[in-house]
């Protein structure tokens, strides 16, 4: 008769080898694996080993059609939340942007102040001044000229129409059309209401772009400030295999952004103080609200200096002809010498983007976010013209 004692096999021995004095129990920290809780214990007892301190996770839930239903339904729910999120906040997302562009492109500034040894923080108020004094400086050689020529237009509005009313054939359509009449009618309250709301409204867009000027103002102090840290953030987020690669990447957009921002910035001073000294020469009115008017405007992406001399040649022409006329020649001449020689040896280091994608960049950039996005769209096709040249070629070619 066979015993079954010798020749039953143990848990790791091999068959008809004595069970060893541990053998017959197992180490409690290896009875029970965490995956297998609910199998040691049958599933009706909770597990004690292998278990975390909230309890043993339970089984999947089973797949049914009102489980698949409701969670596609809520995750639509909140695609459409995000979408509302996105659409009321985009007032304030455009400002973000502006705030960091013009981060970048001054960026340079603060770290060439940083190497001719002002600290961190000095070199960031320096920077932030010299943009507050510009800003100023604009705002003071704009404002004035547009105040006093409204309140010349009003003082000399009775003339006007005494002048008007002098003539027969106007004259004439006021009487036969009753104008007057129709005039005095149409003062009443509701005209009155409308005019108070005009006024709200005018005061209303003054303090909102101030508000938005105010913001975009500290956004790009801040930026400045925190400008390496926020880097170091965005790279951490970057996996630790693809790291070094997307920050090689990451500078060289941070360098080619940031050189197009100064090589602009450049151009437009050198349009603006250009506008200046021909003004003065012509003796065209309020010749620094024009030059900062031609600055502004040749930050524009291929439109932008075309503008500004439409503009500063209607003044001209309004103050005299032959003004207008060198004026029109001025621009004429001005405007090839810096589409070719200018703004060729300014950006010819910093970007080098395609003028057909140039092109079509500004357009969208304008219908999408207006001026603001004309300005930042030749920076962007040149970070997506990275991009696609470094990464998704050398991809596609791997395979």
């Amino acid at each position: 008769m066979a015993d079954d004692g010798p020749t039953a096999s143990s848990g790791d021995g091999e068959p008809g080898s004595a069970p060893g004095p541990d053998d017959g129990s197992r180490k409690p920290e290896q009875a029970t694996a965490p995956g297998h809780a609910d199998r040691a214990t049958g599933g009706d007892e909770p597990a004690t080993n292998g278990s975390s301190r909230f309890g043993t996770p339970g089984r999947p839930l089973k797949h049914s059609s009102f489980l698949v239903g409701f969670t596609g339904a809520a995750g639509v729910l909140l695609a459409y939340a995000l979408y509302l999120g996105l659409r009321n906040a985009a007032g304030i997302l455009v400002l973000v942007v502006i705030a960091l562009f013009l981060a970048v492109g001054l960026h340079p500034a603060v770290v060439r102040l940083r190497t001719w040894g002002l600290p961190h923080g000095m070199a960031v108020t320096v920077v932030a001044l010299t943009v507050v004094l510009l800003l100023c400086g604009g705002v003071f050689a704009l404002v004035p000229p547009v105040v006093t020529q409204t309140g010349q237009f009003i003082d000399q509005l009775p003339s006007y129409l005494q002048a008007l009313r002098r003539n027969e054939t106007i004259n004439d359509l006021v009487e036969r059309y009753d104008l007057m009449q129709r005039l005095q009618s149409a003062v009443n309250a509701d005209t009155v209401g409308q005019a108070l709301g005009g006024v709200l409204g005018g005061a209303q867009l003054i303090f909102g772009t101030v508000f938005r000027g105010l913001t975009v103002l500290v956004l790009t102090i801040y930026f400045l400030a925190y400008f390496d840290r926020l880097r170091d953030l965005g790279y951490s987020l970057v996996p630790r295999s693809r790291r070094e690669r997307v920050q090689l990447i990451g500078d060289e957009i941070l360098t080619k952004v940031g050189a197009y921002m100064v090589g602009a910035l450049s151009i437009a001073v050198l349009a603006g103080i250009s506008t200046y000294v021909f003004a003065l020469i012509v003796g065209l009115p309020y010749p620094f609200a024009l030059a900062v008017v031609v600055a502004v405007t040749d930050l524009i992406p291929q439109i932008g200096a075309t503008l500004g001399a439409v503009i500063v040649s209607l003044v001209g022409f309004a103050t005299d002809l032959p003004v207008g006329i060198a004026c029109a020649v001025f621009f004429l001449i001005y405007q090839q010498v810096e589409n070719y020689l200018i703004y060729p040896k300014i950006m010819r280091r910093s970007v080098s983007v395609n003028e057909v994608a140039a092109l079509v960049a500004a357009l969208l950039g304008v219908s999408l976010l207006g001026v603001v996005g004309a300005l930042i769209a030749i920076p962007t096709v040149a970070a997506l013209q990275l991009i696609l040249r470094e990464v998704v070629l050398p991809r596609q070619e791997s395979r």
